[in-house]
């Protein structure tokens, strides 16, 4: 049985931390005893977030700047060492939105999301990482990635591109650090932010439970894993302590009631022909061979009870 998570003496970076799921995941970082180094390009949100933390006798800081260039990564770093003395736990949370079809997607859409999520969670994390190997006692890197990158969603080329990398990245950088005792993780994250509440099916049930206070029906927490941004911030909390120092490479999902393992990818169904495939072979094969059960694609539409 494992005690309540103590994060005492553990500094902690969360980029993107000014509201919705990366306030929540700084907020509770700090309630377990860590110094937290609070990121956003809202300076008003930021500093919010720093005297919500300060206000529960916590440790924390601002720092504003966009997520993406390896300068604000280095911020980020120094502040933390600066101001902390130090740097164990990174969890790359930043990211924005540019919602197109692919036939309407213009570059602009595509880099600013790739620059933000991708790119960022490179630049944060390698400059965690080198710092981390200094000081030789270990880390954690925890990596936002989101259900669209494990299984696709219309409208989102960019995003969920994004997504799926930042989980190849978890899952090479588990193999890099090892040695140097730095774990590395991509979390699954489903909660009532600004994003779910435009799904229709979601929309009326979040707005009243949060007018009457009540909790979100058990459909919702337990069928769709849809649950408070609170909920997800108990898995950072968990992957940013010892507890979970030798979990590594995975991709984990939480969302209400929900806590899972995503799998990686693998080979489902194998068929083998001597001398290699043609094309004809491959045509008369496929439904009754390899393409049996094809995978599916595409985030699940909510089921709701039916009332």
């Amino acid at each position: 049985m494992f005690a309540v998570m103590d994060l005492r003496g553990k500094v902690a970076v969360v980029t993107g931390s000014g509201r919705g799921l990366g306030r929540a995941y700084a907020e509770a970082l700090a309630r377990a005893g860590a110094a937290v180094v609070v990121n956003d390009v809202d300076a008003e949100a930021a500093s919010a977030v720093v005297k919500s933390v300060v206000a529960e006798g916590g440790r924390a800081v601002a720092v504003v700047a966009p997520v993406g260039p390896a300068d604000t990564a280095d911020r980020l770093v120094t502040a933390a060492v600066e101001e902390f003395g130090g740097l164990d736990v990174l969890v790359t949370n930043a990211g924005i939105l540019r919602d197109k079809v692919l036939w309407k997607m213009s570059d602009d859409d595509f880099d600013a999301v790739v620059d933000v999520h991708l790119r960022g969670t490179f630049t944060c994390a390698r400059a965690a990482a080198v710092r981390m190997r200094e000081q030789g006692r270990g880390g954690s890197l925890v990596l936002i990635s989101s259900p669209a990158g494990q299984r696709g969603n219309f409208g989102q080329t960019n995003y969920a591109a994004a997504k799926a990398g930042i989980v190849a990245m978890a899952r090479t950088w588990a193999l890099e650090l090892a040695r140097a005792d730095i774990a590395v993780n991509a979390v699954v994250p489903v909660a009532a932010t600004e994003m779910t509440r435009t799904i229709p099916a979601f929309a009326p049930v979040i707005e009243e439970a949060e007018r009457t206070g009540a909790p979100l029906p058990d459909w919702l927490r337990k069928d769709e894993g849809l649950g408070t941004v609170e909920d997800v911030a108990s898995l950072i909390v968990f992957l940013a302590s010892d507890a979970a120092r030798h979990v590594t490479g995975q991709a984990i999902g939480i969302g209400g009631d929900r806590l899972a393992l995503w799998a990686h990818p693998r080979e489902k169904a194998v068929a083998l022909a001597d001398g290699g495939w043609t094309a004809e072979a491959i045509a008369r094969s496929w439904a009754s061979g390899v393409g049996a059960e094809p995978e599916t694609f595409g985030i699940p539409a909510p089921n709701p009870p039916v009332a």
